[in-house]
């Protein structure tokens, strides 16, 4: 709807129930006008990060749930960041529905701005295999505009798991990684040197016990470079809590602000995550409405 045209239908509508006052009417009204055009314009711009589902696509991999940020409409000279999420165990299986239980998908729905391509695949059950994730990593360079320099990967528990297994295998390939209360069973895990890593877990973790992260600290240490790794022993921090961290925009920015082409690729530490924060961040969450951004099929 044009700008002119809602202010006088506006102006039509605020007449008729009495709204209008007798002095600064027009400037009320077009008050109003710019309120709503502004509305229109973030409930597109909402609109454009929709999530598709990808069954059967990249033979020998997983299922995934890919978003394209500007949804096919961009420049097609630009290039876009693509991160990589990595679920637990609770959400293995053949239903993606699952995969959006928690994670970026449901971070975006809550208005996390996280503003690259963003894929999540399904694990259907056993350990993640780094090859079949970098298949649909293939994928989505062939498919879309994905900055090659700009390649991150996330992930908790089975997924903490994932991302240190896949870290260690692509470490030249991967501009940052993040793993949460997870561990490695890659045999060589030297790789993990290279790139900026942050493992966090936290000490009352019962699920996944916090000596599986500090096995990783220790392997990274003892290739006697760990100036790109940063480790967050949360203490009195359960298995769960850490979850939050997927909706903290920090996380992102923390992520995005690595890149392969950063000389001696050195690791941000401008930034740290605390029980304090954690526990911040879930009020913060709960205060966020709530927005659809899955393509329903």
């Amino acid at each position: 709807m044009h700008a002119e045209i809602f202010f006088h239908f506006l102006q039509r509508r605020l007449l008729k129930h009495n709204i209008m006052t007798t002095f600064g009417n027009k400037k009320i009204i077009r008050t109003f006008s710019f309120v709503f055009i502004m509305i229109c314009v973030s409930t597109q711009c909402l609109a454009t990060k929709r999530f598709k589902a990808f069954r059967g696509t990249v033979q020998g991999s997983y299922n995934f749930w890919f978003c394209d940020p500007e949804n096919g409409e961009h420049d097609p000279n630009a290039h876009f960041p693509l991160l990589i999420f990595l679920h637990g165990k609770s959400l293995c299986g053949t239903n993606l529905e699952r995969v959006r239980r928690y994670g970026p998908i449901d971070a975006t729905s809550r208005d996390i701005d996280i503003d690259c391509y963003v894929m999540a695949p399904q694990n259907p059950g056993g350990s993640w295999k780094p090859e079949k994730i970098w298949k649909i990593v293939e994928w989505a360079k062939e498919n879309y505009s994905v900055d090659t320099t700009r390649i991150y990967v996330y992930g908790m528990s089975l997924g903490g798991y994932g991302t240190i297994d896949f870290a260690a295998a692509y470490p030249d390939k991967l501009a940052a990684a993040m793993a949460i209360c997870g561990g490695g069973t890659a045999k060589d895990l030297s790789g993990l040197s290279k790139i900026p890593l942050w493992i966090i877990h936290g000490t009352a973790d019962r699920a996944v016990s916090v000596k599986q992260s500090d096995k990783v600290v220790e392997a990274i240490k003892a290739t006697g470079d760990d100036s790109r790794l940063r480790y967050s022993r949360l203490k009195g921090i359960d298995h769960g809590k850490p979850a939050r961290i997927f909706y903290m925009q920090q996380t992102y920015e923390w992520l995005f602000s690595h890149c392969l082409k950063d000389e001696g690729r050195t690791v941000n530490r401008d930034f740290d995550f605390t029980p304090e924060i954690l526990n911040n961040s879930y009020r913060e969450l709960m205060k966020k409405e709530y927005i659809q951004v899955v393509d329903n099929e």
